[in-house]
């Protein structure tokens, strides 16, 4: 195998290609990146559950393919001088030259790469990088991390003639966004489940302004942008009828600006740690929420202007689920919804449509 490239585009693709590859393995080949010269150059990282395929434009000389360590093949191109990288292979002995620098490594052969699953195309849709981004951005907080239930340590992607949403529940709060997709291919409406750890990734991926092509398989879902493939399996299971779970027609509306209200509870937040934990007690009066908690090291209190009325509504919080609640939101100026103070509170955008839902339920409060 030979073939030379721009240093730039080939660390791109080892950086991007790398985030698949399993830290540590009993198989060497997966802790390694698959090179393949054909009549493109292309990387491929898998650990099992997320693959990724990188594209790259180069000079192919000569054909083949073998696996480099992930590791060591980064590190080697990341700190080569920006020139033009020649690498060279025999009987896995890869020879690597850019400008003065030269390396000669031990490769390991191919076959013992586990092939990336093909994904056989039921639907598929297109949507924009940054929308996609940040509806992964928006609703990832409140993936599950309990693997008891394992279809929720995902996010279900659910398609029809509206468009796109992406729901993230965990048990404690919930997380949904909605948004048009560009295309539609398939069923009328689909939906699918990918796993938390693959959607960080597709965050990354999508760092460009692109379309993102995701297609639905049987078993596996594939994110296309560009050069760049990711291929993920799919979580199995029921997942939680989330349109019943999210209480509408509440009785207690109050608009709120979702920065000071953050700023507020970030202040009263101060005097809470791992080690220290407290609810803060919420108390939604006339034109005014306050906050207030209490620990070992002593008490906090806070006060936020809101818009209307909450009739004097005592309710508990986690701080940090209602905190990234009010960070994920895509809005300025927030509604937030109550019934009693052990029913769940809805975040909505005060204005426009209706692209984002958080739920957060309450925590039960001591007496005084």
């Amino acid at each position: 195998m030979k073939f030379s490239c721009e240093k730039a585009l080939l660390s791109s693709a080892v950086s991007i290609t790398s985030r698949a590859v399993a830290a540590k393995s009993s198989i060497p080949a997966m802790e390694g990146i698959l090179i393949e010269a054909g009549e493109t150059l292309r990387l491929t990282g898998y650990n099992l559950e997320t693959g990724i395929q990188a594209t790259v434009p180069a000079e192919i000389k000569e054909s083949g393919s073998l696996v480099l360590s992930a590791r060591l093949f980064g590190e080697i191109v990341r700190k080569m001088p920006d020139d033009v990288v020649v690498f060279s292979s025999q009987n896995y002995m890869v020879n690597i030259k850019c400008g003065l620098s030269e390396f000669n490594i031990m490769g390991t052969d191919p076959e013992e790469f586990p092939e990336l699953p093909a994904v056989d195309q039921q639907n598929a849709f297109t949507i924009g990088q940054p929308v996609l981004r940040s509806m992964i951005a928006q609703t990832l907080f409140a993936v599950s991390d309990n693997e008891s239930r394992p279809i929720h340590t995902g996010s279900l992607f659910e398609v029809d003639d509206n468009g796109l949403s992406v729901v993230s529940v965990d048990g404690y709060r919930l997380a949904l966004r909605h948004e048009a997709v560009a295309e539609k291919k398939g069923a009328a409406s689909f939906s699918f489940v990918v796993p938390g750890s693959a959607l960080g990734e597709v965050e990354k991926i999508c760092s460009g302004e692109e379309d993102v092509t995701v297609t639905q398989g049987a078993r596996h879902v594939m994110f296309q942008t560009g050069d760049t493939v990711l291929v993920s399996r799919r979580l199995e299971g029921d997942f939680l009828a989330y349109r019943n779970a999210i209480p509408r027609n509440n009785s207690i509306q109050v608009e709120v600006e979702a920065r000071a209200l953050l700023s507020s509870i970030e202040r009263v937040s101060l005097i809470i740690s791992e080690k220290l934990k407290s609810p803060l007690r919420c108390v939604f009066g006339d034109g005014m929420v306050s906050i207030t908690t209490k620990t070992a090291i002593g008490d906090a209190a806070d006060q936020c202007v809101i818009t209307g009325s909450g009739n004097d509504l005592e309710i508990g919080f986690n701080n940090k689920y209602l905190m990234d609640a009010l960070k994920a939101a895509p809005a300025d100026k927030l509604r937030m919804e109550f019934t009693s103070g052990v029913a769940p509170c809805v975040i909505l955008p005060a204005e426009g449509e209706e692209n984002f839902v958080y739920m957060v339920l309450p925590v039960r409060l001591k007496a005084n």
